[in-house]
């Protein structure tokens, strides 16, 4: 049976908010019998368990909670109401300068947060050269920590708090705040630690961080759990947070009609026409949540399936491309336009989902539009099997395409690149945005909508090959 490092149950934090600082001083003293705050949320309802040896991420959008509900976890705030058990000695990261006196020198806050853990004088000294040599600071250490700069202050507190050996690791977008190199430094440790069995619990915006190095990843908004699941997964809903979008994908699932929130009328005559070129399928909508909570995540169905031509390839993929039946993609947007069709060709404009390293392909991306626009964005990126973001590129950045599109117009963009990625198995996002005055828009997107197969005789080492030519010589 799975051990149970954290369970945190039916957990609220409420805070008042007051309109005048002398509301709160006639509440305390008892002068007014009426109410003078207004309840605000920090955190709602949350359940949450976390296995041992397990390293999980939380995510969400500045406000959602995720700072609140580590100081919970770690005893640094209480609950309103709800519980948190925690099986295993805790060492917390939170925000620069948790934990620290900042009159004391970088030694003495050692010895403190030791003793804070429940090391005793003794455990600590033999930890302590570890943790110097870890911080790299110099004489710094034996300076008050008032006087440290942010990197030097990071530093020594990751030091401390990975260094002591803790059970249960808590990191609060610390990292971001350290160099390169010292980033590494903790990142190796992290999988040290991992590989050690350790529970970690991350939160971070570094959303390549959370996809590397986390086994699940928890996703809040506005102070309640959206959804929690892969990394890969949870990062492609809140990028539907980010850009507002799944309240109008939850309204499509459950089939309102979108032209009265949206002003529009381009997903019913989606589904009127039968997916235009039949590529764009709706296996989408799978629910992410966006800012405005609107309940909780729910699958949408598979959707209708591609129309095919006689020789069996989808409809408008013709050529026989090899395309897998089951790509789990996640589709939403404001459909003001739509993606009616995508594929890949190589050099000789063959279709195809399978490249040569080193030879020149294009994805191709056909649009319909169904209202005037005045700069839609065209856009594509690649990411690996565990959802790590690789390459991308749009139209805007190319400066390929900056020009107003009438409603009724069709449009198709080609992405040709030479093929420089190693050998192995990809995902092929595709978007379709643009900037209405100073918001931001998406009419259409869709992730991980076709898979791209590297051949490779060479691989190199990391993402990319940078095609180098080596020579040895005689010196």
């Amino acid at each position: 049976m799975e051990q149970i490092a954290i369970s945190v149950q039916n957990l609220n934090k409420i805070y008042k908010l007051y309109d005048k600082p002398i509301d709160r001083l006639k509440e305390a003293l008892g002068f007014s019998r009426r109410k003078r705050y207004k309840e605000h949320y920090a955190l709602r309802g949350i359940d949450l368990e976390i296995r041992r040896g397990e390293t999980v991420g939380i995510i969400g959008t500045n406000g959602s909670g995720k700072s609140t509900l580590l100081k919970i976890i770690t005893g640094v705030v209480n609950p309103s109401s709800g519980s948190v058990e925690v099986d295993g000695r805790i060492s917390a990261l939170l925000e620069l300068g948790a934990g620290f006196n900042m009159e004391y020198n970088g030694i003495e806050n050692i010895y403190l947060n030791g003793t804070m853990i429940g090391f005793s004088r003794e455990e600590i000294d033999e930890k302590l050269e570890g943790i110097l040599e870890f911080a790299d600071i110099g004489d710094y250490v034996y300076q008050p920590v008032k006087t440290y700069s942010s990197g030097m202050f990071v530093r020594l507190a990751f030091a401390v708090a990975i260094n002591i050996d803790p059970e249960i690791l808590i990191v609060d977008e610390a990292l971001s705040v350290g160099d390169v190199f010292f980033q590494a430094k903790c990142y190796h440790k992290f999988e040290e630690f991992k590989n050690m069995g350790k529970t970690i619990l991350f939160v971070s915006h570094d959303l390549s961080s959370i996809s590397k190095y986390c086994d699940r990843a928890v996703l809040l908004n506005k102070g309640e759990k959206l959804s929690e699941g892969s990394p890969r997964d949870m990062i492609d809903l809140y990028k539907q947070v980010l850009v507002g979008q799944y309240a109008i994908a939850e309204e499509a699932e459950h089939g309102t009609d979108l032209a009265e929130d949206a002003g529009i009328k381009a997903y019913a005559a989606m589904g009127a026409r039968g997916r235009a070129g039949g590529a764009a399928t709706e296996k989408g909508a799978r629910a992410a949540d966006i800012s405005g909570g609107k309940g909780s995540p729910q699958e949408t169905g598979r959707g209708e399936e591609r129309a095919e031509n006689k020789d069996g390839s989808p409809d408008g993929l013709e050529g026989g491309a090899d395309v897998p039946e089951e790509i789990d993609t996640l589709e939403y947007g404001s459909r003001q336009a739509l993606i009616t069709e995508y594929f890949i060709t190589d050099e000789k404009g063959m279709h195809t989902n399978a490249v040569l390293k080193g030879s020149v392909f294009s994805v191709h991306m056909r649009a319909e539009f169904y209202e005037d626009l005045p700069a839609p964005i065209f856009a594509c990126s690649i990411k690996n099997a565990l959802g790590v973001e690789i390459t991308g590129t749009n139209s805007m950045v190319e400066k390929a395409f900056l020009e107003p599109v009438a409603k009724g117009e069709k449009k198709e963009a080609v992405f040709t690149q030479k093929m420089t990625l190693q050998g192995g198995e990809y995902l092929i996002s595709l978007g379709l945005t643009g900037y209405e005055g100073d918001r931001f828009a998406v009419y259409h997107r869709l992730y991980d909508v076709m898979n791209i197969t590297v051949i490779s005789d060479k691989n190199t080492v990391g993402y990319f090959d940078m095609g180098t030519e080596l020579v040895v010589k005689d010196v």
